[in-house]
């Protein structure tokens, strides 16, 4: 199971430790949602999710400061029970000082946040959904073509590095080259990127490793790209049929979510660049409502019935 580290949600998001003693090597959480923990303050513990991570704002504090030091110890006692992974505290809030001490003697971090709860929230829960969602590594080139994700397949020496190299020369991006890490971020969308040790290097038979970012500048990578078509380079073949009109798709499976394919039968003399430059701008005209095999099959019935 993918966990997260309690001290890279501190770093990623520049929180104020107010409780240094406790080591934080050993604190995880192990899922994208976060609570507002304000009905268990009230003593309703019942569906308590305590691995999340935990998030208190104004609603939270003013509560237990409406609390007598006493009830205000208690309840916070019985909060930390629950052996919760982490508490934030949104807003720069002066907490109580029963807070950290009690967090202490219960192993807790609690870290100080000075952006509103909401805003907070909405941010962590994007970060973590990425760096906890599903993943898999794939063969394959992956570039940013005028915006649209291309993860360009095929087997071994078909033609993919160059094809990349052609896209990079032409101003487009390179993501990540023979090892794709794709990650599952929701139902609609897959991330790609590049394993930290091939980052920005691209393998050149006959060349070697080059180091494209260094080659060609910094506008010539990426970090990471949405992966929007899958491009599938493939030998000629004379006796098969291929799509001519592209009025039907295929599509490909990655952890159940399909993405749209096209297979580009490779022989001398064919441009793939322009071919890929081609196949990008044509998905985004789709994905914009405009279909061009539909619009000539409408045209030719129109023609028809003249």
């Amino acid at each position: 199971m993918d966990v997260v580290s309690v001290k890279s949600v501190l770093d990623e998001f520049g929180l104020l430790n107010l409780t240094p003693e406790i080591d934080l090597s050993g604190k995880f959480l192990v899922g994208p949602e976060v609570n507002r923990p304000a009905l268990q303050l009230t003593g309703f513990f019942d569906f308590f999710e305590s691995a999340r991570l935990q998030i208190m704002g104004y609603v939270e504090h003013a509560y237990l400061m409406n609390l007598s030091e006493e009830a205000r110890r208690a309840t916070l006692e019985r909060l930390f029970d629950y052996k919760l992974p982490c508490l934030v505290v949104c807003r720069n809030i002066n907490v109580p000082p029963e807070l950290p001490e009690i967090a202490r003697q219960k192993d807790t971090p609690v870290l100080l946040c000075d952006e509103r709860t909401s805003d907070f929230m909405a941010e962590v829960i994007k970060w973590l959904k990425v760096q906890l969602a599903p993943r898999m590594t794939i063969h394959g080139v992956l570039v940013d073509v005028y915006g649209e994700g291309i993860l360009i397949m095929g087997e071994s020496g078909i033609g993919k590095r160059e094809t990349a190299l052609q896209l990079v020369k032409r101003g487009h991006r390179l993501v990540a080259d023979d090892a794709v890490e794709i990650k599952k971020v929701s139902n609609t969308t897959l991330v790609g990127t590049c394993p930290d040790i091939t980052r920005y290097l691209i393998e050149l038979r006959g060349i070697g490793i080059v180091d494209i970012r260094r080659m060609f500048g910094v506008a010539s990578v990426k970090l990471t790209q949405n992966i929007d078509l899958v491009i599938k380079l493939e030998s000629w073949d004379d006796t098969k049929v291929y799509v001519r009109l592209g009025d039907e798709e295929e599509t490909m499976d990655f952890m159940g979510n399909p993405v749209v394919c096209i297979s580009i039968p490779v022989r001398p003399g064919r441009n793939l660049a322009i071919i890929c430059e081609s196949a990008a701008i044509n998905h985004r005209l789709k994905r914009l409502g405009y279909n061009t095999a539909k619009e000539l099959s409408a045209n030719i019935d129109r023609s028809f019935n003249l």
